[in-house]
């Protein structure tokens, strides 16, 4: 027969679908009744009406069935008391007070903005793929819908639920592996977002610390276009963070998107490269149509070199396709619908460009001690 211990083992191995840990870490499992082969458990939600308690119920039975001797499993949910949930948020964050996690000397999180000088040139199916590329070779990845007037990202992303909230901290919704947290999350459909900087600065804050993002590889943010209140926000609030200046080939769009980049002369960011998007349209037959000129790119990344004062590369070239605006109005990104069309291999080849690159050691402890005589 089971013994308690047995089913509190396999328990260890069913992980919370927001939190991505272990629910027997997390405080989650109330009792463990064994009687014979029926087994039942007690497990405390976060929130009575968390939105994946058939998922946890479904996870749990197949993690306890799987033990020799159990013939039935029953699982009984409750909901956390207010001291539990306290623990809980004191647990995940540190602290009882909120921080930012990726601007601390010891994060190792890569902070990627996704940036453009005017909208329309693809930026937030840029942030949404590169995401979604880089959760798909195993990397821990959240996205920061930081264009707060224009969201797109959860359609993007597809993702179809709200965040759950545990008090005053946020779990974010996870599509295709991703963590994603948007305002669009927060406000009734078709409803405009009318702010001032203070509000602005103050919705970003809150999504990078009040936000529960766990352990990331990676962190993009989708700025808004221009260089005005959320750029000046994400450099105050992660210095360490770099720009990805996204650009078309028009010649109009290099030149206000370089004025993008230019931005991380004053603020002191990195320039991490330049995408071209929209680069050409293959004809059936194979011929290359620049609807929108050539050159953009490479203009961009030149002038940036010199204005930086360091090498920023032209990273890629994705050509036009219509199955990336589809994919996306579908919520699967092309770099799952269609990994080997032209466009999802170019947006890899960035994506596996910057998952490699090693953090800088801007503000990090190495952690050496000063021999004393």
């Amino acid at each position: 027969m089971p013994t308690v211990d047995a089913v509190r083992s396999a328990l260890h191995t069913v992980l919370d679908p927001e939190i991505r840990r272990p629910i027997t870490d997390l405080g989650m499992v109330r009792s463990v009744d064994v009687d014979a082969g029926a087994v039942v458990v007690g497990i405390d939600l976060t929130t009575a009406g968390c939105p994946l308690r058939d998922t946890l119920t479904r996870d749990i039975t197949a993690a306890v069935g799987e033990l020799d001797g159990v013939a039935s499993v029953e699982v009984q949910m409750g909901v956390m008391t207010p001291e539990q949930r306290e623990a809980l948020r004191t647990q995940l964050r540190g602290g009882p007070t909120p921080v930012i996690p990726f601007a601390q000397p010891n994060s190792l999180t890569k902070v990627y903005a996704i940036a453009s000088g005017k909208g329309g040139v693809g930026k937030s199916s840029v942030t949404s793929n590169l995401a979604a590329a880089m959760a798909a070779d195993g990397l821990n990845v959240g996205v920061v819908d930081a264009d707060v007037y224009g969201f797109s990202v959860p359609r993007m992303l597809g993702v179809d639920r709200a965040p759950t909230k545990v008090d005053d901290m946020i779990l974010p919704p996870i599509a295709h592996g991703v963590k994603v947290i948007s305002i669009g999350m927060f406000v009734p459909p078709g409803q405009p977002v009318v702010w001032r900087g203070p509000m602005l600065h103050r919705a970003l804050e809150q999504f990078l610390s009040d936000v529960f993002w766990g352990d990331l590889d990676v962190l993009l943010l989708d700025l808004p276009p221009g260089t005005g209140d959320i750029a000046i926000s994400v450099a105050q609030l992660l210095p360490n963070s770099e720009i990805l200046v996204v650009t078309t080939p028009q010649s109009a769009a290099a030149e206000v998107a370089e004025r993008a980049g230019s931005i991380a002369s004053q603020t002191r960011q990195h320039v991490v490269g330049v995408l071209e998007n929209m680069s050409w349209f293959e004809t059936p037959d194979g011929t290359r149509v620049e609807v929108f000129g050539s050159g953009g790119g490479e203009m961009v990344a030149a002038n940036l070199s010199t204005v930086t004062g360091t090498s920023v590369p032209l990273l890629a070239q994705v050509p036009m396709q219509t199955s990336v605006r589809a994919a996306g109005d579908a919520g699967t990104p092309v770099v799952l619908s269609e990994p080997d069309s032209p466009a999802a291999q170019a947006l890899r080849t960035v994506a596996e460009t910057l998952a490699a690159r090693s953090r800088g050691l801007a503000g990090k402890s190495l952690g050496i001690t000063p021999l004393t005589h």
